[in-house]
């Protein structure tokens, strides 16, 4: 069977999104309540609306699909994994698209090195935004605007 291309993982929600029970073992960290693991498209979807001269968190990512759903958090996992689907499938340029993505960074406002373009192609671009990037140890973070 052939490999899936991005779009085809972008566009396949898998029956999601889906709301469960957040679990014992994931208790220890989240607390009680619900987690929602959202669709690709979910992800997608938010990392397209970011204006230019913006940027986005997957974090604030999280926090909005839990609002959206109804749910005490949003699966750390799976939003990371899609926003890096929705970033791939933004440049395979195969039916969606192109959005953004390199205004939806890491938590402390890091690149993400696993986007297309790597840490320079992103980094050139925020820059011509008028974003600042400072290279801080082995990661890259953008500064905020004053």
């Amino acid at each position: 069977m052939p490999k899936k291309s991005w779009t085809e993982k972008l566009t396949d929600s898998k029956g999601f999104p889906k709301i469960e029970p957040i679990t014992e073992k994931m208790s220890k960290r989240w607390g009680q309540g619900t987690v929602v693991i959202p669709a690709p498209m979910d992800v997608y979807g938010i990392m397209a609306s970011v204006p230019e001269g913006e940027l986005i968190t997957i974090n604030d990512i999280r926090s909005a699909l839990a609002k959206k759903y109804g749910s005490t958090i949003c699966c750390p996992i799976c939003t990371g994994i899609f926003a890096r689907i929705a970033a791939s499938a933004s440049e395979e340029g195969k039916g969606v698209k192109k959005i953004p993505y390199w205004r939806t960074l890491k938590e402390g406002r890091i690149i993400n090195e696993k986007y297309p373009g790597g840490i320079e192609g992103q980094k050139r671009l925020l820059e011509k935004e008028g974003h600042l990037v400072v290279k801080k140890g082995n990661k890259y973070n953008v500064m905020p605007k004053k």
